[in-house]
């Protein structure tokens, strides 16, 4: 590497988007953070050479499907040749290496979370319409940029892809018609509010007629916190609809099914759940966000999945908008600690085999640990929410507090929305089970866990309908 590497934070970056499609590209490294890389590189068509004395079974896969070379071994400088690009995903020492090497050749590369030995930086990046914006701090804060790709990802248009088709086709328009430059996007924007109705004061002639007015508004605005249910719009309350359909502006979360949208079309729509376990907003900035809306007098729905006030976190907006003096209503959802069993033929009760339930958070130890050390070995039903990334820590916790390993398990994801999937095994088996992943490689859907006989119980229920009728269906 050279001494000017040091310097780049006096210096701007030159964003640039890469077209790798068929190009070969060196990956070095085989761990979770190159296989997350590869996946990158897959998205961009790259032809991509592994390097590394072991990788991941997800990227061996990847690695198979795509024709992928895979070299098992340690890195040497002469990998470099040939490459368009290097990613270097391995110890620092290696990067260092890797970076050395095809600075040597006049290759870029991209040394993860190593930016000393970086002639290149990877960037946060949100896709979406054919649209792809890039974002970087320049390797010195990848924690901010991904919270800023997020923040742009929630502020940009649902129907994007309706503003790429609009600007596509004017641009061809224009071209033919020689129209300059300078006076495309005040066209474009102008385009583009005739989308949804709206035509610019500069368009309307003087004789044009005026716009009906609208009625009038109640004064003040006011924040709806609506439960969404499992993720089918269906099995939406009648009131949750009309809430929806009042709405200017919908705050929402991981299962408000995009379906949704169809009940408040007039309505702008922010995403503000969690993805990968990382929160898009914080909860205080959430609670701020609903006091400034309604303050504002716009009618705010708090869109959230299952019930608001069942681990929803809805108790807290609540009385943040009552301290504020902001008008509140709750309107309540189905559970999906609940239903989501329901919906897979598992019921939380039965007869002689569970007389109780109970639903536990599973984020963290801490939280489920008491919980399961107060409660018999047995006789019940468990639910877990929020308990997938531990469910190891749980099925471990469970034996040692006397359950049998024999002890049937469910898992369940998505609930009622179309890339629902659930796993039926025993309690030992639940530390191997293996969730699906969406084409991204990312598990995207929320999920809980059911431990108790009643799973079994839903394993008969299934196996009797079926013989008795074959349209039998446990999806409500």
């Amino acid at each position: 590497m050279t001494d000017e590497a040091s310097d780049d934070a006096r210096v701007g970056l030159f964003p640039l988007f890469l077209k790798l499609g068929g190009r070969p590209v060196l990956l070095v490294g085989g761990g979770p953070v190159a296989t997350a890389k590869a996946r990158a590189l897959d998205e961009a068509g790259a032809r991509v050479t592994i390097v590394a004395p072991a990788i991941t079974p997800e990227l061996d896969a990847l690695a198979v499907a795509r024709g992928w070379q895979v070299q098992a071994r340690s890195f040497v400088p002469a990998d470099v040749d040939g490459a368009w690009l290097v990613i270097a995903a391995a110890p620092a020492e290696v990067n260092r290496e890797v970076g050395t090497a095809a600075e040597g050749a006049r290759i870029f590369v991209v040394a993860v979370d190593d930016p000393a030995a970086c002639t290149a930086y990877g960037a946060g990046v949100v896709r979406r319409a054919g649209v792809t914006i890039a974002i970087s701090s320049g390797g010195d804060a990848p924690a901010l940029t991904g919270l800023l790709r997020e923040g742009i990802e929630a502020v940009l248009p649902e129907d994007l892809d309706a503003w790429i088709a609009e600007a596509r086709n004017a641009r061809v328009v224009w071209r033919a018609e020689g129209v300059p430059l300078g006076e495309r996007r005040p066209r474009l924007l102008a385009a583009l509010n005739r989308l949804y109705g709206a035509t610019p004061a500069a368009e309307l002639s003087p004789d044009a007629p005026a716009a009906p007015a609208l009625p009038p508004r109640p004064p003040g605005g006011r924040v709806t916190l609506v439960g969404a249910g499992p993720g089918d719009p269906d099995l939406l309350t009648l009131r949750g609809a009309r809430a929806l359909a009042e709405a200017d502006l919908v705050l929402y979360d991981a299962l408000s099914s995009e379906e949704m949208r169809a009940y408040a079309p007039q309505a702008r729509w922010f995403y503000v759940g969690k993805r990968a376990c990382r929160q898009s907003i914080a909860q205080d900035v959430l609670n701020r966000i609903l006091v400034k809306e309604a303050r504002r007098g716009r009618r705010v729905v708090r869109l959230k999945c299952g019930d608001p006030f069942v681990f929803g976190r809805g108790g807290e907006e609540a009385l943040a908008l009552a301290e504020a003096g902001v008008p509140c209503e709750v309107v309540p959802g189905i559970s999906s600690a609940i239903a989501a069993a329901g919906l897979v033929g598992i019921p939380v009760t039965h007869r002689g085999v569970a007389s109780a339930f109970t639903v536990v958070s599973g984020h963290h130890q801490a939280v489920y640990g008491p919980i399961i050390a107060a409660l018999p070995a047995g006789g019940m039903t468990l639910v877990f929410l929020m308990g997938l990334g531990q469910r190891a820590d749980i099925a471990r916790a469970l034996a040692e507090r006397g359950w049998s390993r024999q002890t049937p398990a469910a898992v369940i994801l998505g609930a009622a929305t179309p890339a629902a999937w659930h796993w039926t095994g025993t309690l030992g088996d639940l530390t191997e089970v293996a969730l699906p992943r969406s084409a991204s490689g990312e598990r995207r859907q929320p999920g809980l866990l059911v431990i108790g006989d009643v799973v079994a119980i839903g394993a008969q229920i299934a196996a009797t309908a079926r013989g008795s009728s074959p349209e039998w269906s446990r999806r409500g």
